[in-house]
């Protein structure tokens, strides 16, 4: 393998750990540390709630025009790593104040925390889409895209996994009250996400022969880019529901263990098992992908998340049907996940061959596009589920009760609030659960069965048809510049 090639895979990878690190920790666990930590009403939950889901939304669809803008780009440089740095530090920057506690009264932190979270879905956006624009320009072969994506994925999980296995521990970790506790955590995982970034921007060289020859994009060009790209637009749709349902259901990972289960400990080692399970399952990526095409990859990955689904909502908290549930489900996400990475950039050639236009950023500017609509269709599913079950207001009396601990210095004190609490979440039982299983596992289950008909019967670019698409635009650039 060639060194830099080798360098690209590497270097690419290792930008995802702390970035999907910071991502998983606002995108998967903010609406909880709102409940669990900040402690705030239902009516307050439901503003912030709807506010979240609106800004989400209106990123999302500012997402193109911000691939538009570094399609545009050209610097010494190149056009994707200035971007990366300058969303890199500010996201990082806005991270820190979203998780800190500024000792505002719950009007007031509702009116900072709109401003704060509408900046910091923008600056992500900006890291996000010339992030993932930047693995096309690598390499233009799909067996070096697989290998790139695959690293990717496996760092992008390192990143999100160590957050989803520590998150419930920060607090006994760090030996402070919860709000002080998770304020830190949160300037931890940004500058662990400063450091992997440097490896993308020093070590990664992409291919900059098409972009002295670049042509302007205009927001017409980039309305074009994105409609007239009928496989861009299938991939989108597709990967749009599967989101919803994936977001769902690890949104609600800590209150299933916590009010279902009645053993939130539990859901450490249970995020740390399915974590072994979807780095497994990218690391053994590509020994399937030598031997299975990538439609039977991704049709047999939706028939076992299906499967798991279903095995999730009728196992009855009985652990063992949960752990198989569990390790089909996330072992199955992790290759559909990377191959709809490998659809979206085999959709950048598809557009230049019939568009004849070359647009990397815009086409990716569906990836975070997509995963902030999923995640804001989750975050409204989660707000709306946990306040119609009244499982908001025991996440508040528990929040204000675990705030009180931490200045307890008397055993005897110490034992009878913590029993208070247990009290509390035993009395979670019926229909409030039953509420919470059926938006966890069942609406999520409709979308990706939903995604995955849509892809099935739309989607044609194999293997046999994407060598055909690299051979017409390698002939059409020789007639070019002959």
């Amino acid at each position: 393998m060639d060194k830099q090639i080798k360098r690209n895979k590497y270097c690419f990878g290792l930008g995802t750990v702390g970035r999907d690190a910071v991502y998983t920790l606002i995108s998967m666990y903010f609406i909880t540390h709102l409940t669990e930590v900040v402690g705030l009403s239902d009516a307050h939950l439901a503003i912030i709630g709807g506010l979240m889901v609106v800004f989400r939304v209106f990123d999302a669809l500012n997402d193109p025009v911000m691939g538009t803008i570094v399609d545009n780009t050209k610097t010494r440089w190149g056009k994707f790593k200035p971007w990366i740095i300058f969303g890199s530090v500010t996201a990082g920057i806005l991270s820190i104040l979203l998780f800190s506690d500024l000792g505002l009264s719950d009007g007031w932190y509702v009116a900072v925390f709109s401003i704060l979270y509408l900046l910091w879905g923008m600056a992500y956006t900006t890291n996000d889409i010339s992030y993932w624009s930047l693995m096309p320009a690598i390499s233009k072969d799909q067996k070096v895209r697989e290998g790139v994506g695959a690293i990717a994925r496996i760092c992008a999980n390192v990143g999100m996994f160590a957050v989803v296995v520590l998150y419930t521990m920060v607090p006994d970790l760090f030996g402070m009250a919860p709000k002080q506790a998770y304020q830190l955590f949160a300037v931890i995982l940004v500058v662990l996400m400063w450091f992997f970034q440097a490896f993308t921007v020093l070590g990664v060289r992409e291919d900059r022969s098409e972009l002295k020859n670049q042509e302007h994009t205009s927001l017409g060009g980039m309305v074009k880019a994105l409609v007239k790209n009928d496989q861009l637009m299938v991939t989108a749709i597709a990967m749009a529901l599967f989101m919803i349902g994936y977001c769902t259901t690890t949104s609600f990972g800590v209150y299933y263990f916590k009010y279902a289960y009645k053993n939130e400990g539990t859901y450490m080692i249970f995020a740390a098992v399915l974590g072994v399970a979807q780095l497994t399952a990218l690391s053994v990526f590509p020994l399937f992908s030598k031997r299975f095409t990538r439609k039977q990859l991704y049709t047999g990955s939706m028939i076992t998340v299906c499967v798991a689904y279903i095995i999730f909502f009728f196992s009855f908290e009985k652990l063992a049907l949960i752990v198989i549930a569990g390790l089909a489900l996330f072992f199955a996400q992790a290759f559909i996940q990377l191959l709809m990475l490998l659809f979206l950039a085999d959709a950048v050639e598809y557009g230049e061959w019939k568009l004849g236009k070359r647009n990397e950023s815009v086409s990716f500017a569906v990836q975070p596009f997509i995963n902030k609509l999923g995640g804001a269709v989750g975050t409204g599913i989660v707000t709306l589920t946990l306040i119609i079950s009244g499982i908001n207001r025991v996440s508040n009396q528990t929040a204000v009760i675990e705030e009180q601990i931490a200045g307890m210095t008397d055993a005897a004190s110490i034992a009878a609030a913590q029993a208070e609490i247990t009290s509390l979440i035993s009395n979670v039982q019926g229909s409030p659960i039953w509420i919470m299983k059926i938006a966890m596992m069942l609406l999520p289950l409709a979308c990706i069965v939903t995604g995955f008909v849509i892809y099935y019967k739309k989607f044609r670019i194999d293997e046999t048809m994407y060598k055909t698409i690299v051979s017409d635009l390698a002939n059409r650039n020789k007639e070019t510049e002959s």
